[in-house]
């Protein structure tokens, strides 16, 4: 079925960091753990300005909490309770279990969670305070025993965003670094500041910041290595132009390499979504006027097809970060989508609502990795750990077979170890 493009762009590259953000990180990573504490305290002044202390005190997240104004913090307890609220649900949803799958040969899951978890939480030209709640929070109702988070502190403010800390400390942070960029990745992987190792790093970042937790993975886990963050709309006749363009708008001010996408059936919306979105974009202040400008012009595609199966096929072609679909008949997308981050059902959802308060998790696959893979989640931080037990009868049942196996690919030792079982040796 035909597809047209009212406006074309280019995607974005996802060959991966530069050859110089590559040999960049490297080298920092490279001096972090070789010079540990001392080299992560003279990164900190060198790109942040800051000297001050890397541990967050006590009194200094009180003085926090005292500081911002009760409807900020009320702010951040309603959206903590529905993020802890839907992860708590989560992690109900998963069990252990143990099944007798032969006469003697029972086996089973253990749920366990990672013992030290790495939080990464950005504070550049945003402060990432739902970010904050999102990945900490998580965590924490996954049971994981020490989470710690890494956010950039800053003379400017004194150290760390005061919201982060706050939101830090609600949803259930151990330890607060005031570290940001690679030696905040760097002193969470190795342990640095806290003698506690993370086992998973999680949480947006820079190219920097993802190029660390790409280089670290397999010593440490990490959710994603994220890319600019990606949004399509899917519309029909019965979508408001104003919204699709303002919604499209808000997630290009993201950056000026955030791609938005609008994929409808209709050719009248496309029209008026393609003369909307750069009234909406130059309307915002600056820096995000720029940014949404740009990425609208650069990556910004709206794309007409003849129905909704086709439109639902280009949805997952692209696999975005983040779909909101704004149609009729939103049963019918829900059971029909299959690739995305997460899902916006319905014009009232804006993916806004998902990054701030709705409660799913905002740390989402970018880069058609929705396509293998979902958002964060309790999952995350725990292990699925198998087990299995059998009596000697049951050995003997399953000595042979496993034997027989084993000497098929060529694996003697093996072979005789089931023998064993069976009085063969």
């Amino acid at each position: 079925m035909p597809r047209t493009h009212i406006k074309i762009a280019q995607r974005p590259d996802l060959s991966g960091a530069t050859s110089e953000v590559t040999e960049r990180v490297t080298n920092f990573l490279d001096r972090i753990e070789a010079g540990g504490e001392a080299t992560v305290r003279a990164l900190a002044a060198e790109f942040d300005g800051w000297d001050g202390p890397m541990v967050v005190e006590r009194a200094t997240i009180e003085a926090a909490i005292r500081a911002l104004p009760t409807t900020v913090v009320d702010d951040l307890r309603l959206a903590h309770r529905h993020i802890r609220d839907f992860a708590q649900a989560q992690r109900e949803s998963l069990q252990e279990f143990e099944v007798e799958l032969a006469p003697g040969l029972v086996a089973g899951q253990r749920l366990v969670p990672v013992h030290t978890a790495g939080c990464y939480v950005p504070a550049g030209r945003f402060a990432h305070v739902a970010s904050a709640l999102m990945s900490v929070t998580t965590s924490s109702v996954a049971g994981v025993e020490t989470v710690v988070v890494a956010s950039p502190a800053r003379p400017d403010r004194g150290g760390v965003h005061p919201a982060i800390l706050v939101a830090a400390d609600l949803a259930g942070a151990d330890v607060i670094l005031g570290l940001g960029g690679v030696q905040a990745i760097g002193a969470l992987a190795f342990g640095l500041f806290t003698d506690r190792p993370a086992d998973i790093i999680v949480g947006p970042g820079n190219a920097l910041v993802a190029e660390a937790k790409r280089q670290l993975f397999g010593r440490v886990g990490i959710d994603v290595i994220a890319g600019p963050t990606e949004s399509m709309i899917l519309a029909d006749e019965t979508a408001d132009a104003h919204r699709v363009a303002i919604d499209l708008v808000s997630q290009a001010e993201h950056g000026p390499d955030s791609p938005v996408w609008l994929v409808t059936t209709s050719h009248e919306l496309a029209a008026d979504v393609e003369r909307l979105v750069p009234i909406y974009a130059v309307e915002l202040p600056e820096p995000a006027s720029a940014s949404a400008t740009t990425a609208w012009s650069t990556y910004g595609e709206i794309i007409v097809t003849d129905t909704r199966e086709e439109a639902a096929d280009v949805s997952d072609e692209y696999a975005p970060e983040h779909l909101q679909v704004m149609t009729s008949d939103l049963d019918w997308w829900k059971q029909r989508l299959r690739n995305y981050g997460s899902l916006f059902l319905g014009e009232e959802t804006t993916v806004t609502f998902g990054d701030k308060t709705a409660g799913p998790n905002h740390t989402l696959p970018t880069g058609r990795a929705a396509r293998y893979t979902g958002g964060l989640n309790v999952l995350k931080f725990l292990k699925q750990l198998t087990w299995q037990r059998m009596t000697p009868e049951a050995a003997a049942v399953q000595a042979p077979v496993a034997a027989r196996i084993s000497r098929l690919e060529g694996m003697e030792g093996h072979a005789r170890a089931a023998d064993i079982r069976m009085g063969d040796l």
